[in-house]
């Protein structure tokens, strides 16, 4: 086949962001097992193993030759991986999928199961035509029997007559396929569209992938590789020759500006059917440049870590004091991850007290964190959305003031029943003790804990007195004088509701009696001054 895409282009026509880093370094190699015909579009078959086409050979039943190249129609052939990145043990696939017309362009299911490939229409192996004489291409399912043959095939449900659908991929899930179409409303010569498939393996709506990846030009050959990066073939968008391949990262109702994978993955003419390992970051491609064995190749690579497309989320908002609801310019803004670290920090605006984060990624969680002298900081969990261009995500911080009625203005910090523990939402409140102490030196405080009021009094008693001990080793333990702050146990004599001995209540009245609070121990005329070391 003079240049394989010529093949299947001319099936589909006359016969069937966002950041991103250099797409990385590959050196390439042209299989051994090339020959002077078409061999192309590989597909992983488990572990070690590939399927891809070629020319049928080797045969005992009379079969028609492709009249564009006088070359056999193509079968699909299985092949082992070696080290070394060749492919040897050339074999036939077992079953009934090949036929005496065109058959390639696989995917391969997660348990190795189920294929999809791409064939001629025809049924009951007769040759099927549109009106004007045109055989397209067609999508077929098949099934793995138990005597390791591929059998009970079938036609894909929407599959049509007068247009082709072909070079199918699977997500990691295999919940979605996706495909290559020349049907009507698309944007090109031939589109990249995608369908759910459901658990009882039939399918949602049909759904082309958009402008950002469908271009005037053909898109073909799709591969959905780790972090859901396709991978697909392309003229139209810009590119060294003819078809190139690009990536592009799929969100979940968006996609990323497709990336070229530069040379030599690349070449002047058709490059396609790139499929990579995503554990062992090697793979294969096709290609029709000069330097081939034949028509078409199938080429191995081994790829440098490189690739890396991602998105990110503004968050922006306004840093207010709680209480008055006035704006704290100067105020500072942090960006962290789950695990506490800071990831961006920023100053609120001169004036109106606004910010604005921008090192958030998309799909995944944060903590924004508000701060000033003065003020109990804020913190805020987020969530951004695993899409790109959408609008900032809006923030707004209130700065609770640090004392109330002679008392640390934080929440309550509350225990579990019979324990005298801190748990992870106390150490929260606990560490803006810590703060208010750090930021007044000579401030000294009383932590008071209490019980509910089940068990004796008196156990309750030395229960409370091991809840304000526990509180005040882990305000000492993050750097606070012991001197300054004291404990004391009020057992269930401050109960805050109806809950004495014998009143029924229920968890969560009781709950709200297992506290520490804290209140200010200076005397009366003293005057807290905050301490000028930032």
């Amino acid at each position: 086949m003079k240049k394989i895409f010529t093949l299947f282009s001319l099936m589909f026509s006359i016969s069937f962001m966002i950041a991103q880093t250099h797409p990385g370094e590959y050196t390439i190699k042209n299989l051994d097992i090339n020959t002077k015909n078409s061999d192309f579009g590989t597909a992983f078959l488990g572990k070690g193993k590939i399927i891809f086409a070629a020319p049928t050979e080797n045969v005992k039943v009379i079969r028609n030759t492709w009249k564009e190249n006088g070359q056999n129609f193509l079968d699909l052939y299985t092949g082992l991986i070696t080290d070394d990145r060749q492919v040897i043990d050339k074999k036939r696939m077992p079953g009934d999928v090949n036929t005496k017309y065109h058959e390639a362009g696989v995917a391969v299911s997660k348990d190795l199961k189920t294929i999809y490939f791409t064939a001629n229409n025809y049924y009951e192996k007769k040759f099927l035509t549109d009106s004007s004489g045109i055989n397209n291409l067609q999508m077929f399912r098949a099934s793995l029997g138990i005597d390791g043959k591929w059998t009970l095939k079938e036609k894909l449900p929407f599959n049509h007559v007068d247009y082709s659908v072909g070079h199918p991929a699977l997500s990691h899930n295999d919940r979605k396929l996706y495909f290559v179409s020349d049907m009507p409303g698309g944007y090109g010569q031939t589109d990249i569209y995608v369908i759910d498939i459901n658990e009882d393996g039939s399918f949602g709506a049909l759904r082309n992938l958009g402008e950002k990846i469908n271009s005037t030009g053909r898109e073909m050959f799709p591969y959905i590789g780790k972090d859901n990066i396709l991978y697909f073939s392309s003229d139209g968008h810009y590119g060294h020759g003819k078809l190139d391949i690009f990536a592009s990262k799929i969100y979940d109702n968006t996609v990323s500006e497709p990336l070229n994978l530069e040379m030599p993955v690349n070449s002047g003419e058709d490059d396609f059917a790139f499929i990579i390992d995503d554990m062992k970051d090697r793979g294969f491609f096709s290609s029709n440049r000069e330097e081939g064995r034949g028509d078409d190749d199938i080429y191995s690579f081994l790829a440098l870590p490189g690739l890396y497309i991602h998105c990110t989320q503004e968050i922006s908002g306004v840093v207010r004091s709680q209480s008055t609801g006035l704006p704290i310019p100067g105020a500072t803004v942090e960006l962290r991850d789950h695990a506490g670290e800071v990831l961006e920090t920023v100053t609120a605006n001169s004036v109106d007290a606004t910010y604005t984060l921008v090192k958030a990624m998309c799909d995944s969680t944060f903590v924004v964190v508000g701060m000033h002298k003065g003020f109990l900081n804020d913190e805020q969990t987020i969530s951004t959305v695993n899409d790109t261009g959408v609008d900032a995500l809006i923030v707004n911080l209130n700065l609770p003031n640090q004392f109330v009625l002679n008392k640390v203005n934080i929440n309550t910090i509350y225990f579990d029943f019979d324990k005298s523990n801190i748990r992870p939402d106390a150490a929260k409140e606990l560490d803006k003790v810590v703060q208010v102490m750090k930021e007044y030196p000579a401030l000294t405080i009383e932590a008071g804990s209490h019980t509910d009021s089940r068990a004796s009094d008196s156990y309750n008693m030395k229960l409370s007195e091991r809840r304000a001990k526990s509180t005040v080793d882990y305000i000492v333990s993050k750097g606070i004088d012991a001197s300054r702050i004291v404990y004391k146990g009020y057992g269930e004599t401050q109960l805050v509701n109806k809950c004495s001995n014998g009143v029924k209540c229920s968890k969560e009245e009781h709950q709200a009696n297992r506290r520490t609070e804290f209140k200010i121990t200076n005397d009366k005329g003293f005057e807290l001054v905050p301490s000028t070391e930032e």
